[in-house]
């Protein structure tokens, strides 16, 4: 299939104007999608984007990232009620670092014909003088016009008190450059994004059109929801981000595993390179057995590799099996601080001095006196006598064993377990 046929199957086209399908298919075509850094990592909201990059590259066409270094100074009103904080250009510069590498997991940036490239805006509208800008470029755009967005009618014909600001009502012509600007210097004939971008995104092939009689596209993505029309990827912990500094793999691996079967179905086409005749299959194979969750385990292993690595989805295997009681000790020392921290995030803890657990203590000390995991030593026998009471996974049967520094995980847990579901967690400072 070629680029256009790939996206209409797996769902990923909302809009596209006119003569796109024809272009794709008689020219190797760049196209750009923008990112406004205003975090140092992106999260799964933006996979859809890349998606359509990754898609592009391998159907032969150019893709270019841009980073918004300039447009996040300003900040999207586009699905937004209220004004964005604006971050300093050394926030913004740190951000697009941290994020030039997350998109060389899903980009080749080599020096081949068809390589990503990344550009930042900043690096040119900051060398641009304002009445210059006014002048050359605002003078081809009406205010009718920009007005007649529908970012810009929703903010205000809102509720808001505060309206919009200039700066934010600006934000669809600088958009609009940037497309100029790549068009001009990177033959760049395409914009791709999501739904909301639609009038930022026309407003730049507009802008090409008139100032330079030129002809570029547009083309957009859905909204992305979940089964029961919320925003996907939000969590009532908030973003699910591709930084592991922010969410582990484990959890990472989890979101994507624990979504709906009407959802997986949809999203292994949308977040996966799989080629429709194995999507079709495993569809066909998950209806028929759904309680083995395959599309859920193949999108949890696709995305998770994809983003992190394989060695990360078989820690977040690992993790699982921890969780659920069939991990050992082994298992537990296989798996990363921050996995381990995500699993027994939660669970009732306890902070020891190190001094004490040097002392070596027995068991039954250590778990009704320094740490009242149990609130009697009669209790805790009980519990041993049946085979209750696992210490990192093995069972221990001995109240009077000793416990030093060298039982710890990581040189600083250690994990308790009640019978099969009460964990506690014993952290050694």
């Amino acid at each position: 299939m070629n680029f256009f046929e790939e996206l209409k199957w797996r769902g990923m086209i909302h809009n596209y104007t006119p003569g796109l399908e024809e272009l794709l298919l008689k020219e190797m075509t760049s196209a750009y999608v923008g990112i406004d850094p205003t975090a140092d990592s992106l999260h799964i909201g933006h996979l859809v984007s890349i998606m359509l990059l990754k898609h592009l590259q391998k159907a032969g066409h150019k893709p270019i990232a841009l980073i918004g270094g300039a447009t996040g100074m300003i900040g999207d009103p586009s699905g937004k009620s209220e004004e964005r904080n604006l971050l300093s250009l050394e926030i913004l510069l740190h951000n697009q670092e941290k994020i030039r590498k997350q998109l060389s997991k899903f980009l080749d940036f080599s020096d081949n014909k068809n390589g990503a490239i990344l550009v930042n805006n900043y690096d040119w509208m900051s060398q641009i003088p304002f009445l210059d800008f006014i002048r050359d470029v605002g003078k081809h755009i009406t205010v009718n016009y920009m007005m007649a967005k529908d970012s810009v009618k929703k903010r205000i014909s809102g509720d808001s008190y505060e309206g919009m600001s200039f700066t934010e009502f600006s934000y669809q012509l600088v958009q609009g450059y940037d497309f100029l600007y790549l068009y001009e210097n990177h033959n760049c004939k395409l914009q791709m994004g999501g739904s909301d971008q639609w009038g930022n995104i026309t407003t730049g092939t507009e802008l090409i059109r008139r100032k330079l009689g030129g002809e570029a596209f547009a083309l957009t993505c859905p909204l992305i929801t979940n089964s029961g029309g919320g925003k996907f990827g939000k969590t009532e912990k908030g973003n699910v981000w591709l930084s592991p500094e922010y969410t582990s793999p484990y959890q990472f691996y989890q979101f994507w595993l624990n979504v709906s079967d009407e959802d997986a179905e949809k999203y292994i086409k949308i977040f996966t390179m799989l080629p429709l005749e194995t999507i079709n299959e495993l569809i066909s194979q998950h209806k028929a057995e759904p309680h083995r969750r395959i599309l859920q385990n193949t999108l949890a292993r696709e995305v998770t590799c994809m983003v992190h690595s394989k060695e990360d989805y078989d820690s977040a295997l690992d993790a699982s099996d921890v969780l659920f009681g069939k991990g050992t000790i082994e298992t537990l020392n296989r798996l990363s601080e921050a996995n381990f921290l995500s699993v027994f995030e939660g669970v009732p803890q306890f902070n020891v001095e190190r001094r004490l657990i040097e002392a070596k203590p027995s068991i039954v000390e250590l778990l009704t006196t320094i740490a009242n995991v149990f609130t009697s030593k009669s209790e805790l026998r009980r519990l041993m006598d049946t085979g209750g009471l696992s210490i990192n996974k093995q069972k221990t049967s001995c109240p009077e064993d000793n416990i030093g520094p060298e039982k710890l995980l990581n040189n600083k847990y250690l994990l308790i377990q009640k019978g099969k579901k009460n964990y506690y967690l014993i952290i050694v400072k």
